[in-house]
């Protein structure tokens, strides 16, 4: 079979944020972390400290470092379905992926604008092996997977939650609503890839065209069109590689709730569809409230949320947000670690330019 050749590798600059959108970002990135502070207050409080600490321990230190080697696992899964994501002739190796991957999600996770730069990160941190250009495309590729594997996630977790326990009428709404709205969101970007529409970078080139955010879209609408072409050209060239890489992704959601069942066995009694739940909800918490560092307070409220409706203890689930907040600590100062060593800087890497 003939495959079209490898698109050009064209000089990358990458479109920054202005000051004033950047600004507005991090106020409300300050303002919601201040509330989850709050938040994760009020829960320790309701909850006591004492029960905290007594199930913490109950968990104990081998408990805690089983947790930190199934995160590198769901790494490691990540970092191999980015590596499937690389066009040829360039490539990465697992050890350029792994480290990358544990800077990007340090950035995510410990600033505010994190989710606007992990990606960026993650390219940065593989510049020396493969063109910038290739980078950014590459982690564009692997997180269209990773947004499909999860998305089934979240409406396997919501329709389960709605079959297998009495909700109240508002909350049943509002997964409802939920469902329709990530199915809605898988529909387009199926369709999107199949039939290599330009959606974003025609929209870029319409708001450019109206005078607005030219600045931005000088040159942002260009390098929209061309990720564009590249995870499309991907699509054409490597059709044989979306099963291993779905698999991959499917893995990472698959340890997390090993994880989970792991952490609730140790202090609690618990099942896979308690896990199962807790995770999805986990998951779905983490996308919603990524502007507040380590989703504090808010990934404690729906752990308890879901650990009363399942009749789990809400002092367990706050328990089990804590214990799994102290391995995304100790992965977070493994990131700063790689990023201190290889000299990055969220500056440097907010203001790159190739």
């Amino acid at each position: 079979m003939n495959f079209e050749p490898a698109p050009e590798q064209p000089e990358l600059r990458a479109p920054r944020l202005s000051a004033k959108h950047t600004n507005r970002l991090t106020i409300l990135g300050i303002i919601l972390t201040i509330g989850g502070l709050g938040l994760f207050a009020y829960f320790i409080y309701s909850v006591g400290v004492g029960e905290i600490v007594a199930n913490i321990g109950r968990f104990g230190i081998d408990g805690f470092a089983v947790i930190v080697v199934v995160y590198f696992v769901r790494i490691c899964s990540r970092a191999a379905a980015w590596k499937l994501s690389v066009y040829e002739p360039y490539a990465l190796r697992m050890k350029d992926t792994i480290p990358a991957v544990v800077i990007g999600e340090a950035m995510s996770s410990m600033i505010p604008l994190g989710i606007l730069i992990s990606g960026t990160a993650k390219a940065v941190a593989v510049r020396k092996r493969v063109p910038l250009v290739v980078g950014l495309s590459s982690v564009a590729t692997e997180n269209l997977f990773y947004s499909f594997t999860t998305s089934i996630f979240l409406i396997a977790g919501a329709l389960t939650l709605l079959r297998s326990f009495n909700l109240d009428e508002g909350w049943t709404l509002t997964i409802d609503l939920l469902i329709g709205a990530i199915a809605i969101v898988v529909l387009f970007l199926v369709l999107l890839v199949v039939r290599q529409w330009h959606f974003a970078s025609e929209t870029c080139a319409w708001f450019y065209n109206k005078g607005i955010a030219t600045g931005l879209l000088e040159h942002g609408r260009l390098q929209v069109r061309l990720f564009e072409n590249f995870i499309y050209g991907f699509y054409r060239r490597y059709p044989k590689r979306f099963l291993p890489i779905c698999m991959l992704e499917t893995a990472y959601h698959l340890l997390g709730i090993f994880e989970v069942w792991f952490i609730l066995t140790r202090i609690a009694s618990a099942d896979l569809l308690a896990s199962f739940l807790l995770e999805s909800v986990s998951r779905l918490i983490t996308i919603v409230f990524k502007l507040i560092p380590f989703v504090i307070g808010v990934d404690e409220a729906g752990a308890q949320f879901v650990a009363e409706t399942v009749a789990i203890a809400g002092g367990i689930g706050v328990t089990l947000a804590v214990i799994r907040k102290g391995r995304i600590l100790f992965w977070t100062a493994v990131g700063l670690l790689l990023i201190v060593k290889r000299g990055l800087s969220v500056r440097a890497i907010s203001n790159i330019e190739s």
